[in-house]
């Protein structure tokens, strides 16, 4: 099975204010040390491999770098990175090769450089076509630039475009995010990412939210019924445009679905490199089903070389995994699948969880088929919890 390589660049002009990612504002004499870092640790995979106790494919159909901000990298320093990927590693010739990008860090060299990458994928993070949201927050960038930039990209040849959405955005209103959804179709792109602002104390934004206070536009936040209202909006209109939701947050034109991030779904294996990465493999070890691990998740520890957190992965959590990863999908999971895997018995350990969250209205069965309901869609948090919480409970 082929492999997907996932590259964290931790870099970003600036921090956004509902960011709770490991990535932040840097000195740029630290690029060149934490590309060589990378490159250092791509060319070592195999060993890395070894190590962990996992088996490492050489065949490679994905590669995504994403971070932070990948293209405030160099034109070179992205370059060193992909041909450090493609020494260790067959990269077939029809990869999807994806770098996220913030709007207006596209400089004439960066967008010629990832052209001779090989990049065919580009994912945008817009967040908001309204300029007064995306400013509200941090975003650099106006619509009219986010517009340049897809028309700059499809002139170089990459034409397989994602947008990225923010439901949630201070001061936005239900008619201000039907503009963005607007704006987003009528680029032309084709796949669409909506995600529901996350309220949480990794973030600025959410600390705030969680204390009552009004910094950082805290204060004209939408409530969560709007929030989940404007979710539902953006799954109906981009459904009438053609872009088919596949995943929770994730909407694609016939054919250009995600391929990296299906396999995170669909457990298939990938190889993280760089600040907070995570990887996971097929585990050499015959009582194991799979070995997970993740670098450290600050610059700092990363370069100073701290060990990987390493989980070996069981059959039990592994079913688990094909749960709550599986339900994410539109097309949901598949129960004979996972008793040709796991065995029947495995699964009608799950009895009660299934049981439960169907009579709750969050899931709903066909036959062998379970598929998250809207609402499930809404609370999708709570029926993986309640997957990941369940120990061995009445036979279905």
């Amino acid at each position: 099975m082929a492999l997907g390589i996932y590259i964290s660049v931790p870099f970003c002009r600036t921090k956004c204010s509902y960011c709770n990612f490991a990535s932040d504002v840097f000195s740029r004499v630290l690029f060149e040390r934490y590309v060589d870092r990378v490159c250092s640790d791509i060319e070592s995979a195999a060993r890395i491999a070894e190590e962990v106790g996992g088996k490492i494919e050489r065949e490679v159909d994905s590669i995504y770098l994403g971070g932070g901000t990948p293209t405030v990298l160099s034109a070179d320093q992205l370059q060193k990175i992909f041909r450090a990927v493609r020494a260790q590693f067959d990269v077939q010739s029809d990869a999807e090769i994806t770098v996220e990008c913030a709007p207006g860090t596209l400089a004439p060299d960066v967008l010629d450089g990832l052209r001779r990458c090989g990049v065919n994928r580009v994912s945008l993070g817009v967040q908001s076509f309204v300029d007064r949201e995306a400013a509200a927050v941090g975003r650099l960038h106006k619509r009219a630039t986010v517009l340049e930039d897809i028309a700059r990209l499809r002139a170089a040849g990459i034409s397989n475009i994602n947008i990225d959405l923010i439901a949630g955005l201070p001061h936005q209103t239900a008619e201000s995010w039907q503009m963005s959804l607007a704006e987003s179709i009528a680029t032309g792109a084709q796949h669409v990412s909506v995600y529901m602002l996350e309220v949480d104390e990794d973030s600025r934004l959410g600390r705030e939210l969680m204390a009552g206070g009004t910094r950082y536009h805290a204060h004209f936040v939408p409530d969560d019924d709007a929030i989940a209202d404007f979710y539902l909006a953006a799954c109906e209109q981009l459904k009438e445009a053609g872009i088919e939701q596949y995943e929770i947050s994730n909407f694609a034109r016939d054919g250009f679905q995600s391929r990296h991030n299906l396999k995170y779904w669909t457990r298939q294996p990938y190889l993280g490199f760089g600040v907070d990465a995570h990887s996971m493999l097929v585990s050499a070890t015959p009582d194991h089903e799979a070995v997970r691990f993740a670098s450290a998740d600050s610059l700092e520890l990363f370069i100073a070389g701290t060990p990987l957190q390493r989980t070996s992965v069981s059959r039990q959590p592994a079913l688990k995994d094909g749960f709550f990863l599986g339900l994410r999908l539109a097309r949901g999971v598949s129960l004979r699948d996972l008793s040709a895997k796991f065995g029947e018995q495995a699964i009608e350990n799950f009895r009660s969880v299934v049981a439960e969250l169907v009579e709750d209205g969050l899931m709903e069965r066909t036959e062998d088929l379970l598929r998250l309901t809207s609402r499930g869609r809404l609370l999708s948090n709570e029926v993986f919890q309640r997957f990941i919480l369940a120990d061995e409970v009445a036979p279905l």
